[in-house]
């Protein structure tokens, strides 16, 4: 098959309409920088926390709205032993994150006024407690880049007849270059033309796939096996913890990205913060409709009669290419195109966010806190765009790995979920927390991860808990394995926080040893902002010269 000239041509304008309205976002940064007086990395990262309301429900949506959710939706309602049932958990358990995050996190996170999530752990358990927080949250951005870039370039490389790499490299390109040029201020406004685009596109390419002669009534194919399996998907009663495990997993792993708090502290207020949230989990519900009915289309059409042929795509075990299957080979070329463009504003909205949230965690908790304190602001600019750079390339490089979207979910969420997610949980709302607690807790979630396997992943189970049975060759836990890894590794912290508590402050262990300072917390003290300790030693020493005078 020949290049799709014209559709490469309006991929063209598409990606120029989107980096000019970075360039445009980060002179309107500069401009208002200048205006405020705001520091070069307050307006980089946070956008002088200024972002309005309106924007910020954009941006905060788009954050989630990724290639690999639009893709990896398509995908599963097409997959026979996922299908509807599957997807509908998987958008209310997104929505479900903004609710609780507006709910609970948005307030104490910027009563701290952090830069990012991880000052949360420096505030309390100091620089070496963070610093490894911080590595992982890395980690986390670094596996997120490949899982939305690579649904871009399968669907590029089927509709375009492009190279995979190609539409890889030249998508991660645009998007390093407006991330580098306006940080979080490019990035949000981006997010306002990318959420568009996403939407109308594939309500566009909706009604085409709908009524394609090769794809039947899909009310009809809901729960009836006629050319495909029924496009439900095969709720079992015994796979109802595994649902409810799964649900958790993904609306509270959500809350361990720091991209998501990057948004609620770049809020012009908490009440515009906590209504972007709000309005975000409307928004992703909204946003789940046209890829259910692309995916529904696609389990109810007759392959053998399109240009595709048989057997299906998932007889081909090209499930995961479902979506450019369908624009292909259901609507008219230049409905392809708009749904290309629907897919590629969908990745670009998430990429830029992984870049940026990067680059924040490394040259605010690593770079200024821990390699150079003394560190300019200037010099932490020039550092945040060098990590864009490096976490866009390496990152990028990692779709060269050729593995599933789905992998690249669940590898990101199961860290963020069991090990990351408890420890934010613990350093904001439990005052007995300390330093040994989070390390202990970081090495119990770890292993667990380890031990209870995941069929996804290709983990072998070591840990069989009750219902683990051996189907097809493959171990199934139908236990919520999840859950209860992220319930051990939050008991984990508070006992070893409050054993190492007792240790130290009834003088069982040396003073000497004390290297996380828990001897002097003889009560809990609840935490205070940056610069709050400061703050509190100075109003010490003027009490103490106080009563000597």
């Amino acid at each position: 098959m020949a290049v799709n000239v014209p559709g490469v041509i309006v991929m063209v304008v598409f990606y120029l309409l989107v980096l000019g309205t970075g360039i445009w976002a980060s002179f309107k940064s500069r401009r208002k920088q200048k205006r405020t007086g705001a520091t070069g990395m307050e307006m980089v990262l946070l956008g002088n926390r200024s972002i309005n309301l309106v924007v910020g429900v954009f941006t905060m949506t788009a954050t989630w709205i990724g290639g690999g959710v639009i893709v990896g939706s398509v995908e599963m309602m097409y997959t026979p032993s996922m299908g509807l049932t599957r997807v509908l958990f998987v958008f209310l358990s997104f929505s479900s994150t903004f609710i609780i995050g507006g709910l609970l996190f948005v307030k104490p996170m910027r009563e701290l006024n952090c830069v990012t999530m991880l000052d949360s752990f420096r505030i309390k358990y100091g620089k070496v407690i963070m610093a490894g927080m911080s590595l992982l949250s890395l980690f986390i951005d670094l596996i997120w880049l490949p899982g939305t870039l690579t649904g871009l370039g399968g669907t590029m490389s089927v509709v375009l007849d492009l190279p995979f790499s190609l539409c890889i490299w030249i998508s991660a390109a645009v998007v390093i270059i407006y991330t580098l040029m306006g940080g979080l201020y490019s990035v949000a406004y981006t997010d306002v033309i990318q959420l568009v685009l996403i939407f109308t596109g594939l309500s566009i390419c909706v009604p085409f796939v709908m009524t394609s002669p090769h794809t039947l009534d899909i009310s009809q194919t809901l729960m009836n096996n006629t050319l495909n399996a029924p496009w439900i998907g095969q709720p079992e009663l015994k796979k109802i913890w595994i649902m409810i495990d799964n649900f958790l997993f993904f609306a509270l792993g959500g809350l361990a990205y720091q991209s998501f708090h990057q948004r609620t502290l770049s809020a012009s207020s908490t009440a515009s913060a906590k209504i972007s949230c709000f309005a975000a989990a409307f928004l992703m519900l909204m946003f789940s409709i046209p890829p259910v009915l692309i995916g529904a289309a696609a389990a109810s059409t007759d392959w053998n009669q399109t240009t595709y042929g048989s057997p299906s795509p998932y007889e081909r075990g090209e499930a995961a290419l479902a979506l450019p299957i369908v624009l292909q080979h259901l609507t008219p070329s230049f409905i392809s195109i708009v749904g290309i463009g629907c897919i590629a504003a969908a990745v670009m909205s998430s990429a830029d966010s992984a870049l940026l949230s990067a680059a924040s965690v490394f040259t605010t908790n690593i770079y200024k806190n821990i390699l150079r304190p003394k560190a300019s602001d200037r010099e932490c600019q020039r550092v945040v765009w060098a990590s864009v750079v490096v976490v866009g390339v390496a990152g990028t490089s990692l779709t060269m790995l050729n593995k599933g979207i789905v992998v690249f979910w669940y590898l990101g969420n199961g860290i963020t979920y069991t090990v990351i997610f408890p420890e934010f949980l613990c350093v904001l709302f439990f005052n007995i927390s300390n330093g040994y607690g989070a390390l202990m807790g970081v090495l119990v979630g770890s292993a667990l991860i380890l031990l209870i396997g995941d069929p996804i992943l290709g983990l072998e189970p070591v840990l069989h808990f009750p219902g683990c049975t051996l189907e097809d060759g493959v171990y199934v836990q139908y236990a919520p394995v999840k859950t209860i890894s992220m319930l051990s590794t939050i008991a984990a912290i508070l006992l070893f926080s409050y054993l190492a508590s007792v240790l130290f402050n009834k003088g069982v262990l040396p003073e000497k040893w004390d290297v996380f300072k828990v001897k002097a917390q003889h009560s809990p003290v609840p935490l205070s902002p940056v610069g709050g300790a400061i703050e509190e030693e100075e109003n010490e020493e003027m009490n103490v010269n106080s009563s000597q005078s």
